[in-house]
């Protein structure tokens, strides 16, 4: 039994559409961030650090996102959601990496200024620093798919393409206007063509244009 603990629209989306890829049964379970459930003891248990997601496996929790896309990735290998060749692999968890480690955290700062920063003029340039160094960080992704046909490894849906959509979406609540980055946007709706992005945006019920300019 696979469950998959996840949030609308959070770095989740990865592993969830991953499963979706992968044909896996699974039992999708909804935090509700906004109400704190991330914080109940019950969550707490499957994860200390009160984060999504959480993969859940025959009663063993799994946290980290990218701990769980290697362990989907060996568990379903049919399923083509890394490079199969050694070292190919092993660039494909580095990109992987980098994703979570450097421009994911920037939008931390830009959802939760708050916790950086205490009077309103300095929440703003929290948000606005953040916001212009992931503005960096789309430049450098759109970069990475310049040559993806149609997705990030060619024919076959991988982790870096739902997560790229994430990034993506994330900007507009940064201020970011999708079009800014044509050959990206692009990309992102070849992605979201694919039935499995389609099944995880329909059952987490978001939309991928969040840009209110």
């Amino acid at each position: 039994m696979i469950q998959l603990y996840f949030a609308p629209g959070a770095c989740s989306f990865v592993p969830h559409v991953a499963l979706e890829a992968a044909q896996a049964e699974f039992e999708p379970k909804l935090v509700k961030l906004h109400r704190g459930e991330h914080r109940a003891p019950e969550y707490l248990a499957l994860n200390p650090n009160a984060q999504v997601p959480v993969l859940v496996v025959d009663g063993k929790p799994l946290t980290q996102i990218v701990a769980i896309c290697d362990y989907l990735d060996r568990r379903f290998p049919q399923a083509g959601l890394l490079p199969a060749e050694s070292w190919q692999r092993a660039q494909a968890m580095s990109q992987l990496a980098w994703m979570n480690n450097t421009p994911h955290p920037t939008m931390t700062r830009v959802f939760f200024s708050d916790r950086y920063a205490e009077s309103e003029a300095a929440r703003k340039d929290v948000k606005q620093r953040a916001a212009q160094e992931f503005r960096g960080y789309l430049e450098r992704v759109q970069a990475m798919v310049a040559g993806a046909q149609p997705y990030w490894f060619g024919n076959r849906l991988s982790f870096h393409d739902a997560y790229a959509f994430t990034l993506l979406r994330w900007g507009g609540y940064a201020g970011i206007d999708p079009d800014a980055f044509p050959a990206y946007k692009a990309y992102v709706e070849r992605v979201m063509q694919a039935e499995p992005v389609k099944a995880a945006m329909a059952r987490e019920r978001i939309a991928f244009d969040t840009y209110k300019g």
